[in-house]
C-alpha cells in the first residue's frame, strides 16, 4: 500500500500547506541578495543600515528559535504557527510599502519574529500528521529539502520579480501564500502540545538576543565608520553579555542553549558545519548579487539567470543526499561537503571587475553540491550523536545554527568586504551602488570604487573559504570511521568521540 493511500488525504493537504509556508520563511532569507542594489537606488541606506537590512531577519529568528519552540509546546503549536504567519504577513505588507531605511529594516525584524514562531512550530505539527515511521522520516526530509531549496531559490525568485515590478514586491509575494494559509490552516492542521512543556527562561532569551545584537552592531559601525569610543563600548558589553549568557546557562537545570552537547565532538562538527556552511553560502550570496550587477553591469534578470545552476545543483544535492549516504556513508559526504563548498568558494578568487561571470557560475555550482549535503545532513548528526531524551535541544541547536549562521555571514563578512570599501574606495559613499550613483562622479574614481569591492569581495570570500577548509579537515580527525556494514551512513562509536 502506498503513503498516499495509507495516509489520510487531510494530511497531505495540511504538509503541503506547511510546506508552502517553510519555503516562504527560507526564501526571506535570501530574497534580498539580487535585490540590493535596486532597494538602494530607491531609499539610499547608509552602509550600516543595508547590512541590517539584509541580516536583522535572521538575527531574530536565530535568537529566538529555541524559545519560541518551547513557548510553543507549552501553549500549541498551532496557535503559534498562525501568530507567527500573520506577524510575518504584516512585516511583509510593511516592508513592501515603506520608504525609508528605519522602517524597512524594523519591518524586516517584525517578520524575522513571525519566521521564529513558524519553523519549530512547523516541524512538529507536520511530525505529528504522519504516525507512521516511515511517512514520517520521509515528511521530515522533504520539510528539510523544502526549506534549502527555499534558500537557494530566493535570489531567483527576487531577480525575476525585479525584473517586472519594483522592489517592494519582493516582500509583496509572501501575502497571498500567507493568506492562503491562515484561511485553510485551521481546518487541516491539530495543535500539538508537550504534556510536560520546558520551562523557557526569560533571562536567558533576552541575555543571548541582546549580546548579539550589541556585539554585531559594533562590528558593523567599525566597518562602516571606522572605530570609536562609544563603538568599542558596545561592543565590550555585548562580548560581556554573551559571556554571561554562556555562564548562565552552565547553572540552569533547563538552560536556553545546552552547552554540555558540545563535549560531543560529533555533535559540534554538525553543528559548526550548520553555522559555517551557512556563514558561507549567505556572505557569497550577498556580495557575489552586488558584483553581478553593479561591478559586471548585468540586469537583475541576467543576475537571476546566473544564479539558476548553482540554485539548481544546491536542491538537487538536497534531494539526492540519501542516495549519496547510502553509497559513500554519512561521514564521507559530511566530509566531502566541506571541500566541496570551499573548493566553489575559492573560485570566487578569480573574480575581477571584468569578465567574472564564468567563475561565479563554477562556483555555485561546485559549491551547491556541498551545501545541499550539508543543510541535509546537519540537524540528522546532530540528533543522532546525542541520547534520545536530548535530540529535541540537539535538533534546536542545530536549526539555531543555520539561521544565526545566514545572519553572521553578511554581518562578520560583509562588515569586512565594508570595511576595505571604506578603506580603499574613492571614497564618495559607503557603499559601492551609492558611490556609483553620485552625480558627476568621474571614471577613475568608478574604477577604484569597483576595485576597491571586488578586493573586499575577494577577502570575505577568502576567509569563508579558508575556515570552511579548516572544519573539513578537523571533520576526518574528529569524526569517527563507519564500520564496513555500517547501515544509511551511521556514525558509530560517537559517545567514544566525547570530549572530556
Amino acid at each position: 500500500m502506498t503513503a498516499r493511500t495509507s495516509t489520510p488525504r487531510r494530511a497531505w493537504l495540511g504538509f503541503t500547506l506547511v510546506l508552502s509556508l517553510v519555503g516562504l520563511v527560507a526564501m526571506d532569507n535570501s530574497v534580498l541578495y539580487l535585490a540590493m542594489p535596486s532597494i538602494t537606488e530607491a531609499i539610499s541606506p547608509s552602509a550600516g543600515q543595508t547590512l541590517w537590512i539584509v541580516d536583522i531577519y535572521g538575527f531574530v529568528v536565530a535568537s529566538l528559535l529555541i524559545a519560541f519552540g518551547n513557548l510553543g509546546d507549552r501553549h500549541g503549536r498551532l496557535k503559534f504557527l498562525l501568530g507567527g504567519a500573520t506577524l510575518f504577513g504584516i512585516g511583509s505588507a510593511g516592508a513592501a510599502l515603506t520608504s525609508a531605511p528605519e522602517l524597512l529594516i524594523a519591518s524586516r525584524a517584525l517578520m524575522g519574529l513571525g519566521g521564529a514562531t513558524l519553523l519549530p512550530s512547523g516541524l512538529a505539527i507536520v511530525s505529528n500528521l504522519f504516525p507512521d515511521a516511515k511517512q514520517r522520516a520521509r515528511a521530515i526530509g522533504i520539510f528539510a529539502a523544502t526549506f534549502a531549496a527555499g534558500f537557494a531559490v530566493g535570489p531567483v525568485v527576487g531577480g525575476l520579480l525585479l525584473n517586472r515590478f519594483w522592489w517592494g514586491s519582493v516582500f509583496l509575494i509572501n501575502l497571498p501564500i500567507v493568506v492562503v494559509f491562515l484561511a485553510f490552516a485551521p481546518k487541516l492542521l491539530k495543535d500539538v502540545r508537550e504534556a510536560r512543556p520546558g520551562r523557557v527562561d526569560a533571562l536567558s532569551v533576552a541575555q543571548s538576543a541582546i549580546g548579539i545584537l550589541l556585539t554585531v552592531y559594533s562590528v558593523k559601525a567599525a566597518a562602516a565608520e571606522g572605530f570609536s569610543a562609544g563603538q568599542l563600548a558596545v561592543g565590550v558589553l555585548g562580548v560581556a553579555i554573551l559571556v554571561w549568557f554562556v555562564r548562565r546557562q552552565l547553572t540552569l537545570e533547563e538552560p536556553l542553549l545546552d552547552l554540555q552537547l558540545f563535549r560531543d565532538r560529533v555533535f559540534t562538527v554538525a553543528v559548526l558545519t550548520g553555522l559555517l556552511s551557512l556563514v558561507a553560502w549567505a556572505a557569497a550570496g550577498y556580495l557575489s548579487g552586488v558584483y553581478l550587477q553593479s561591478v559586471l553591469g548585468f540586469s537583475v534578470l541576467t543576475a537571476a539567470f546566473l544564479a539558476l545552476p548553482g540554485a539548481a545543483v544546491l536542491t538537487a544535492a538536497c534531494v539526492g543526499t540519501a542516495g549519496v549516504v547510502e553509497r559513500i556513508g554519512k561521514r564521507s559526504a559530511l566530509i566531502a561537503s566541506h571541500f566541496f563548498m570551499g573548493a566553489g568558494l575559492a573560485l570566487l578568487l578569480f573574480t575581477g571587475t571584468t569578465g567574472g561571470a564564468v567563475f561565479y557560475i563554477a562556483s555555485t555550482v561546485i559549491a551547491g553540491v556541498g551545501y545541499g549535503l550539508s543543510f541535509s545532513l546537519v540537524a540528522e548528526t546532530a540528533v543522532a550523536a546525542v541520547p534520545a531524551e536530548r535530540a529535541g535541544s540537539a535538533g534546536a541547536i542545530a536549526e539555531m545554527s543555520n539561521e544565526l549562521g545566514n545572519a553572521l555571514g553578511i554581518s562578520l563578512l560583509g562588515s569586512l568586504a565594508a570595511f576595505l570599501f571604506r578603506l580603499l574606495g574613492p571614497g564618495s559613499a559607503g557603499t559601492l551602488d551609492t558611490t556609483l550613483g553620485v552625480p558627476g562622479l568621474s571614471a577613475k574614481d568608478a574604477d577604484q570604487a569597483k576595485d576597491a569591492f571586488v578586493t573586499g569581495l575577494h577577502a570575505a570570500i577568502g576567509v569563508a573559504a579558508a575556515l570552511t577548509f579548516a572544519l573539513g579537515f578537523l571533520a576526518v580527525r574528529w569524526l569517527p570511521r563507519e564500520e564496513p556494514d555500517a547501515a544509511a551512513g551511521e556514525l558509530p562509536g560517537r559517545k567514544e568521540q566525547a570530549v572530556s
